[in-house]
Order: structure tokens, then sequence, then C-alpha cells
């Protein structure tokens, strides 16, 4: 991100990330707020530790089903909608797989055929069962598990946008580790894979939008010479293979964001062109392996291109 303006920086580490904030003027006291109610969300969330709703749900698997908030329930409700969606390379119930690979976490390694065939069986997305009146979730075979990774830092970013807005708040932004949502205006930063944190491909100019990128280069390993990274295909069972290292979303709710760089990874660019063709809510920048940033359109956003060894085109191209 860049912005030349006088700025109140406030960091912390939440959700296993960096989350910072940023005001135009100093304000501790909302930016503890703030980061209180992303610790909040985490604690509902995670599947990052023993205890939260996400886990109590998991434990339950194959046994009874179980009640959660309102907040949780609509969130797995989305998820799940996403993960039913024809061709979706999103999927909530991927978390059986996530843990077989541990990419971005100590023992990663390839795991064999055999193995990812037997963790494929419980990622069935239509094996979640929900209802509404009791806002109960059952996961209806043992062993599986969701994993709303995927999705749970676009939904606390929208949680943060509002509440910023109730406190009166017309000009921030917010960054949860590659969640960015802003109010006003701004300049986010399109990271340049594969290099120094501050390395741009280019910069975005936005107003009130959501900036939400997955890339290979956010955790990934390296074994037998090839490079496996954590966005993995929920139709295979191995990670995404196709011509792109990342997809940005800009958006006006960052939990579209966080749905649709995963939906659009996985269609690839080709495909995800097409989409958004039929699209005015969702607009996405893809970098390819081949050093192309190919925008969907700029209605969201202004693009401007810094690395000379990018070329800029677009949809239509």
């Amino acid at each position: 991100m860049s912005d030349e303006r006088c700025l109140y920086r406030y960091s912390t580490v939440l959700m296993g990330s960096p989350i910072l904030l940023k005001l135009p003027r100093h304000d501790e006291a909302l930016a503890s707020r703030v980061f209180q109610l992303i610790k909040r969300y985490e604690d509902l969330l995670t599947v990052n530790r023993a205890s939260s709703q996400v886990m109590d749900i998991n434990r339950a698997a194959g046994r009874h089903p179980v009640a959660v908030s309102r907040p949780v329930y609509q969130l797995i409700k989305c998820a799940k909608a996403a993960s039913l969606a024809q061709d979706s390379a999103f999927n909530l119930a991927i978390g059986p797989l996530v843990k077989l690979w541990r990419i971005g976490f100590q023992g990663s390694r390839v795991p064999s055929g055999a193995e990812i065939a037997a963790r494929l069986a419980l990622t069935r997305p239509q094996d979640v069962a929900l209802d509404d009146a009791a806002a109960s979730v059952f996961l209806t075979q043992p062993g599986m598990e969701i994993d709303l990774g995927a999705i749970a830092k676009g939904y606390i970013a929208d949680r943060v946008r509002d509440y910023l807005r109730q406190q009166g708040t017309d000009e921030a932004l917010i960054n949860l580790g590659g969640n960015v949502h802003t109010l006003g205006r701004w300049s986010v930063g399109l990271k340049k894979p594969f290099a120094a944190d501050d390395a741009l491909v280019g910069v975005m100019a936005v107003d009130g939008q959501s900036v939400v990128t997955s890339g290979v280069y956010e955790r990934y390993f390296e074994q037998d010479g090839r490079r496996w990274h954590h966005i993995l295909d929920p139709r295979s069972g191995y990670p995404l293979d196709n011509a792109l290292q990342s997809v940005t979303v800009i958006s006006a709710d960052s939990l579209d964001g966080d749905i649709w760089t995963t939906l659009l990874y996985g269609l690839g660019v080709e495909k995800g062109c097409a989409i958004l063709r039929q699209r005015e809510d969702i607009e996405a920048i893809f970098v390819t392996k081949n050093r192309d940033v190919i925008l969907s359109s700029q209605r969201r956003f202004r693009f401007s291109l810094l690395d000379a060894d990018y070329r800029l085109t677009d949809c239509t191209a």
C-alpha cells in the first residue's frame, strides 16, 4: 500500500497475520476497539486452536449437529453456497486436505495419491447439513472438517468497515493480512509475486472498496525441485495448476472478494473474464506466470503499472 497523506498507523498480529489500521487522525482508543472486534470474531471462527464454534462443529462430525451463533451460521451457509457453485474451486469442507498438506505450517509435504483420495472422500460440501431454524451445522461423515480460512478474513473486514462507519469514521484503511478494506480514497499496491514485500507490480486507486489478493507466492514449499502452493483444488486434492500467479478482486464487500479470488483462480483467465463480463459488482486483476497483468475493467478502480517487466492488457485482448 502507498499513500502520501499524513497517517497514523496501528498494528498488531491476529489470525496468524499482521493487521494494519490506517487513520488520518490519532485515535488509539478506536484502534484498540477495532483490534478487539477482530479478536472476538477470530475466537468464533478459527480452526487453528482447540476452542471455537467451528472446532465444536468439527469435533462433532458424524455424531450430532452443533448449534452456533447466527453470524457463524450465516457465514457457513454462504460458504456452502459458494462451494456448490458450478466448477467451484471454493470448498468449505476442505479442512482434511488442508491438514494433510500442511502448507504454511511445519511438516508440509507432498502426500501420496492414496492419502489424497481418502481425504477427498471427506470434503463433499453436500455433506454439510444446515438447519436454518436451529442455526445448527452437522457434518454427516466422521472425519469431516470445515475450514473457513478462505472466507473469514473477508467477513471480518466487512464487520470492521461497518463498525468504523458506526463510529463516524469516513476515512480509514484496514489490512487483515492481505484483505484490504477502505473507507474513502486510498492507493493499494499490487504485490510482485516471489519478490520482496515492498516490490509492486502496480498500484490501484480505490474509493470505499475492498481489495483482496490471493497468490501462489503467499504460502508454499518446495520438494523434489517443484513448488507446491496453498491454493488447493478441491476437485483433485492437489494445488491448482494454471497460468496464474495471483488474482485480485475489487468489490464493495470483502466477503465477495474472498469468495471470488478462489472462484476465479479455479476458472483461470479465459473463463474468469467471461464470467466477469456478466457481473457489474466484481472486478479483477489477473497476474500470470508470463507476466501479463489482465484487467477485467476499471469501473471500481484505476490501475497504474509500475514494473516494466510486466505487460498491461485487459479481458478483451
